[in-house]
């Protein structure tokens, strides 16, 4: 019997039926699409589940923990505006973007002698993962710096844990013989058995490693820009958390969805030429049909490779156009006022929904708290390919 699903927004049908599928596997108790969900790999992004004794790794996804993190400093955005530019190539010299990149100031962090890299069976990939940390990659990962309705400058970024989780998901992925078809059921794990356990202490792990990654990136930023930090919101969206949801203890799984209990800030960005919130969980007998969750974001409406079409690799021959238009995401990026270093047409506004739209969707569950404009971003180049993107 499929366990029920809140849905919230409007979906492609392939969408809902991966949701369904999810719904219908293990232990699943009850499930959530936001308003930004679409197509994932055996769980859409922006999908919810709360499990009784099962987590899913498909849900959890490569990229353990993703999330964002934003901080307001004491600065004005008029004393910075002259020098965004610049602030932008300091920033693409001192932050590493892109595929399999280490970092160039060796960072120190309690996390690398913590107990869960035995316990996760990863003991192996603690170098690979202190070369890496503070780096950001490629896909929709990002650095941006934003004002307010106030005037006051933030700084935000969006990445997770890099090749440290993908290692970690792979290794369970094999753990759970799971299929590479995108449309298969999740990959589950029973919580009461030591693969299980193990995939737990890599989660963990891994939501450790990406928080560590995020306070990096954001204060080497802030020492660039100057200024003192007054505020800061830091949230994952794609983890897994034990949770009580009305008579009952479960594995909720959020997949680009961020948890939005009563008073819980989080930060949640729209597409490189947009405005980004960050919003507030309310409680209302909406947001507990929610599971407490909101989106991530604002949504993808075509794939990557829609957005930047297809080429022969050896011959360059175009073999779908691209359904972005370069010229139009330049006008868009323009109109907006934002300077943009990196990025490529899938990361375009055109590919996404427009966040306002999504967070209407979502009314009654969630109070935005400050709008923050883009001035400037820092993304991947075309060229960057990163695996660990989500």
């Amino acid at each position: 019997m499929t366990a029920p699903l809140v849905i919230f927004g409007h979906h492609d049908t392939a969408t809902v039926a991966q949701m369904e599928t999810c719904l219908a596997t293990g232990s699943a108790a009850t499930g959530v699409l936001c308003a930004d969900g679409h197509l994932g790999y055996n769980h859409p992004i922006g999908g919810v589940v709360g499990y009784e004794d099962h987590v899913s790794i498909s849900g959890v996804g490569y990229d353990i923990a993703c999330g964002n993190k934003a901080v307001r400093l004491d600065m004005r955005a008029s004393e910075i505006e002259p020098r965004v530019d610049t602030i932008l190539q300091d920033i693409a010299r001192n932050v590493s973007f892109g595929l399999g990149r280490a970092n160039a100031a060796r960072v120190e962090h309690p996390l690398f002698e913590s107990d869960l890299w035995q316990a996760a069976g990863v003991a192996d990939l603690k170098g690979m993962a202190q070369g890496q940390l503070g780096t950001v990659g490629g896909g929709n990962h990002y650095v941006d710096l934003f004002r307010d309705d106030e005037g006051w400058v933030w700084i935000g970024v969006h990445f997770g844990s890099r090749g440290l989780g993908h290692r970690i998901t792979t290794k369970y992925l094999q753990a759970a013989s799971a299929s590479g078809d995108m449309l298969a059921p999740p990959a589950l794990l029973s919580t009461d058995t030591a693969a299980g356990q193990g995939y737990l202490a890599g989660i963990e792990l891994g939501g450790l490693y990406a928080y560590a990654g995020r306070d990096w990136v954001t204060e080497r930023v802030r020492r660039l820009i100057g200024g003192t930090v007054t505020d800061e919101v830091h949230n994952h969206h794609n983890y897994v958390w034990r949770e009580r949801h009305g008579d009952r203890d479960l594995w909720v799984v959020r997949k680009g969805a961020t948890p939005a209990f009563p008073g819980q800030r989080g930060f949640v960005g729209g597409s490189m030429g947009d405005d980004a919130v960050i919003l507030r969980g309310v409680e209302s007998p909406r947001s507990r049909t929610a599971l407490y969750s909101t989106v991530h974001g604002a949504g993808r409406v075509m794939s990557r490779s829609e957005a930047k079409g297809k080429r022969d690799r050896k011959s360059g021959r175009v073999i779908r156009p691209p359904a972005v238009d370069a010229d139009e995401m330049r006008a868009w990026l323009s109109r907006k006022g934002v300077r943009v270093l990196g990025g490529d047409l899938d990361e375009a506004p055109q590919a996404y929904r427009r966040l306002p739209e999504v967070l209407a969707e979502h009314a009654g569950t969630v109070e935005i708290e400050r709008v923050l404009h883009p001035m400037g971003v820092v993304m991947a180049g075309p060229g960057d390919v990163d695996p660990y993107k989500d």
